[in-house]
């Protein structure tokens, strides 16, 4: 039985609480699989998945077009999402395979096997990859696909690794942040945290920036975490849990943070949207919806996809509504990655859409292979590069 994002907004509290009851007998632990948007649309009494609208009329102010695709062959998960570089697109499966894609041709570099089950993920710098498995190790490669060190968690690895300033960053499923040196797999150090006793299963990771790691935690906390030492910077409160019971508290952070040089932005499960000083942690501003889907930020404009499948641009600077876009709401659009002047999203049939970045509008589409996205698409300059559950990397541009 799966629950996801796609039956949230149509399912009663008490439903889902009775259907969570259900999963839950006899685990030792509450934390359970509630899993988001990243799985494929399914209802949890049906195995159908749940009906997609109609096709909405684009402008064709542009066209977007698909420039290479390549298969995992195997089926993904929730949680895998390329690697996407300059030099190279990195990807992973659940089966263990890990591949090198050009990223203006999708020629295959390379593909190896490393032999164990991923759970986590893929992540990537311009010398190491690392991915994680359901056996709470980090396996770590050479640029060419060559083993280089291991290293052990405390549980299943959640969410791709992050590699940046000598670096190896990694979640684990039970809430902690592991850094691990980049040269050898000696661990630097481990930030541990206290999960509440029902969780949604997350694979945001965090994002680096200016010797500082970024990242969402279950509860609805944004941490701001010094790269060199683990020393918590600052804490900001993205949301706070409301309600009589442990599903109607859920509020956890789902989706990367975004930021830029003045700000750090969040978005939480049934919660807020809330944006921080990055240098103090003070909140600038929040609104009161929360998402899945993902964040993108650009020079004036913080996009989301809100947890009712609509598509909003807000002014970063005071959270003020911009625009809202809501025809592929019953399309379950994944988050939104700008590209090129436009923002890109991929749907629950695996069509890229365009919307202009400037007032919301369709303007453009693009068939895939007929399946959503497993995560966030990401932008790679006027292209935008995903990875669906059927495994196959897609590369697509205005």
């Amino acid at each position: 039985m799966t629950l996801n994002r796609h039956c949230l907004p149509r399912v009663s509290a008490l439903a889902l609480a009775t259907m969570l009851s259900a999963l839950l007998c006899g685990c030792a632990s509450l934390s359970t699989w509630l899993p988001s948007w990243l799985t494929e649309p399914r209802w949890p009494w049906s195995s159908e998945g749940p009906k997609i609208g109609p096709l909405p009329e684009v402008e064709g102010k542009a066209t977007a077009r698909v420039n290479w695709q390549v298969s995992l062959d195997s089926k993904g998960s929730a949680g895998f999402a390329p690697a996407v570089r300059s030099d190279a697109v990195y990807a992973a499966s659940p089966d263990g395979a890990v591949l090198s894609v050009d990223p203006a041709t999708g020629r295959q570099n390379w593909r190896s096997g490393t032999g164990k089950p991923l759970s986590g993920g893929i992540g990537a710098d311009a010398n190491l990859i690392a991915v994680g498995t359901s056996k709470a190790e980090v396996l770590t490669f050479d640029t060419l696909g060559n083993p280089k060190w291991q290293a052990k968690i405390s549980s299943e690895v959640a969410g791709p690794p992050q590699i940046a300033e000598g670096l190896v960053i990694v979640w684990s499923l039970d809430g902690s942040i592991y850094a691990f040196s980049t040269a050898d797999g000696a661990r630097k150090w481990v930030v541990q945290r206290t999960s509440p006793p029902l969780t949604v299963r997350r694979f945001p990771g965090g994002i680096v920036n200016r010797g500082g790691l970024f990242a969402g935690t279950a509860g609805g906390k944004l941490l701001a975490i010094d790269l060199t030492t683990g020393a918590l910077g600052w804490e900001g409160n993205v949301t706070t849990p409301k309600g009589a019971t442990e599903l109607e508290r859920l509020a956890d952070i789902t989706s990367l943070p975004v930021l830029d040089a003045r700000e750090v932005c969040a978005a939480a499960f049934q919660g807020r949207v809330s944006c921080f000083d990055i240098s103090r942690g003070t909140l600038i501003w929040a609104r009161d919806f929360g998402s899945l889907g993902g964040l993108a930020l650009d020079n004036r404009y913080l996009f989301i996809t809100d947890d009712k499948g609509s598509i909003q641009a807000l002014d970063k600077t005071t959270g003020a509504s911009v625009w809202k876009q809501d025809k592929l709401a019953t399309r379950f659009p994944s988050g939104p990655a700008p590209v090129g002047d436009y923002l890109g999203v991929v749907d629950g049939e695996g069509y890229l859409f365009l919307l202009d970045r400037n007032d919301g509008r369709l303007v453009a589409r693009a068939p895939t292979d007929g399946k959503p996205a497993l995560s966030q698409p990401t932008a790679s300059g006027d292209s935008v590069i995903w990875q669906s559950t059927s495994n196959l990397i897609s590369a697509s541009a205005k």
